[in-house]
């Protein structure tokens, strides 16, 4: 299976993690991991290369090259790396026809397959909408985006990369973020939705991005069934959305000894990481 992270060096400890907890969980698969970036340093590159490696798997790194966003208009504090996910299909190879994207701030609990041969042949993506924050009345207005269906989290992306080549323009994306710059908020997502809607396949959001904020929401909507032992049994992907992640000192959200289980596990051989 193909991997996707596109981030930069802040994000390789918790990226650790997240490896981490993907192999563990998928013993008996193999991972080839694509990471898209244009500022690691090749010292922290060869760390991480030395880590999926000892684990038995790949790492292929894809440096982007900075003049293409030279001109590329960028929202408040975010930079130009807020494109690369969205334009992966230009930098990852022409015989990829899927990938599925992580953020770095995920742990993987279960199988992962399942999830990766979702059938998005008609779809650009596949995606889930995180239904407790689910303002899309609000978001079509602000967007100017009257024919998003849903609003989707972009943390977990299933990519058809071979229809994305054949139907995504890169100046559509810039043209969109210099128009509405002032209406962005999360602008990787924003322009994801606003151009690309009702082009992604809705997947359970329980089940492949489970938001660790609001345990007692899914638990609740569930009538108490879907508890913390379901979360273990069940749930793929668990995301620490938001701006309080597990590896800051001040956090103390329901998950955060599970994190911490992990984090030890992909810390323990020293030499293998940052």
């Amino acid at each position: 299976m193909n991997i996707l992270v596109t981030l930069n060096a802040h994000y390789l400890k918790p990226l650790q993690v997240m490896l981490t907890s993907l192999f563990m969980n998928n013993a008996h698969e193999d991972f080839t991991i694509y990471l898209i970036h244009s500022s690691i340093p090749e010292k922290q590159l060869q760390l991480l290369e030395q880590f999926v490696c000892h684990q038995g798997h790949s790492l292929v790194i894809v440096e982007t090259d900075k003049t293409l966003f030279a001109n590329a208009p960028v929202v408040k504090h975010y930079s130009s790396e807020m494109y690369y996910r969205l334009l992966a299909y230009r930098f990852l190879p022409t015989e990829l026809d899927r990938i599925l994207y992580l953020d770095p701030d995920i742990l993987v609990l279960n199988p992962i397959r399942p999830l990766y041969e979702t059938n998005i042949d008609s779809y650009l993506y596949a995606a889930a909408q995180h239904s407790f924050i689910n303002i899309q009345e609000i978001n079509k207005f602000r967007l100017n985006a009257y024919e998003m269906d849903a609003y989707y989290n972009s943390g977990v992306l299933l990519m058809n990369l071979a229809k994305q080549r054949e139907t995504m323009d890169i100046n559509d994306i810039f043209a969109y973020v210099e128009t509405y710059r002032n209406r962005l908020v999360l602008p990787d997502q924003d322009v994801l939705n606003a151009l690309y809607s009702p082009q992604i396949k809705n997947v359970d959001e329980r089940l492949y991005n489970y938001d660790a904020r609001y345990y007692r929401y899914y638990k609740l909507k569930s009538g108490g069934r879907f508890d913390i032992d379901a979360v273990l049994q069940q749930t793929v992907i668990l995301h620490f959305c938001g701006k309080k992640k597990p590896w800051h000192k001040n956090y103390n959200g329901k998950f955060h000894s599970l994190y911490k289980h992990y984090e030890k596990q992909a810390f323990l051989n020293k030499s293998l990481g940052f």
